[in-house]
């Protein structure tokens, strides 16, 4: 069962009204404590211990898998017995945000990952969790609060907006989250995540579907894992079999990879 939690950074009180609404913000809710928050929004902070220093290039998103989120708080609040794991930030299924680690610290979300060649995603990312069972759709109001979440992280920490990512898609062989009903393709006409368009391009003789997965991100040491979880994030299902229409979808994110400026990454490993 996963268990996961996310935090913010501590605020810098020169930057004005802007944290102090934060902070007023999150008092009103019994936060404030240790860390203020520094998002303009209803949050409660529960600080969570379980985290070390890091600096984030993207955001993972996940999925509790468990009944509530009140019982995912117990989890990266505490030593569980699987282990100490935490997150960022925490999405109610009603919309309520929490936040447990600073974002300028290192949460413990991401485990064995890898994405584009970097492995040690707990350094490279912003994790947020979902309160959400694994089965059941994601709420309205919580899509509503993640895509205002996502506006703030990447307008103050200038993370690229299209490296929203899922664990599943970073931990093909060990994650799941969040699952198929996940709407990636909302996110995407907000402006977030890599989405293929609504006019692609032909595909040109010789094109190599599994050189594209690469380039977006994917590890292909599992090819079947990773083809099941590019299918999942893209076309709703879990195959692990080449689907018609795959090749044009990953051809049209190809094109939009190679229209972006070139950005820097953390360092990648061998």
């Amino acid at each position: 069962m996963p268990n996961r939690v996310h935090g913010l950074r501590e605020p810098d009180r020169a930057l004005g009204i802007v944290r102090i609404c934060a902070c007023i913000a999150a008092l009103a809710l019994g936060g404030c404590a240790t860390a203020p928050p520094q998002v303009c929004s209803p949050l409660e902070w529960r600080p969570s211990p379980n985290h070390d220093q890091r600096s984030a290039q993207m955001i993972v998103l996940h999925q509790t898998e468990m009944e509530s989120a009140e019982a995912a708080l117990v989890t990266l609040q505490t030593r569980n017995p699987t282990g100490r794991v935490s997150a960022h930030y925490l999405i109610g299924d009603d919309g309520r945000l929490y936040q447990l680690v600073a974002e300028s610290e290192r949460a413990w979300h991401a485990g064995a990952s890898r994405w584009g060649g970097v492995a040690d995603l707990n350094s490279a990312s912003i994790g947020i969790e979902l309160d959400n069972d694994g089965v059941e759709p994601f709420s309205q109001a919580q899509i509503d609060t993640l895509l205002r979440l996502l506006d703030d992280i990447t307008g103050r920490l200038d993370i690229p907006r299209h490296l929203v990512i899922g664990h599943g898609d970073i931990a093909p062989t060990r994650k799941r989250d969040p699952s198929a009903l996940f709407p990636w393709k909302r996110l995407a006409e907000a402006g977030y995540g890599l989405w293929p368009r609504a006019v692609t391009a032909p595909v040109p003789s010789g094109f190599d579907p599994w050189a594209a997965m690469r380039l977006i991100g994917y590890d292909l040491r599992d090819p079947a894992a990773a083809l099941r979880a590019f299918h999942r994030h893209y076309r709703g299902n879990e195959d692990e079999q080449w689907l018609p229409g795959d090749a044009e979808i990953l051809y049209d994110l190809q094109q939009q990879l190679m229209e972006m400026p070139v950005m820097e990454m953390p360092a990648t490993v061998p």
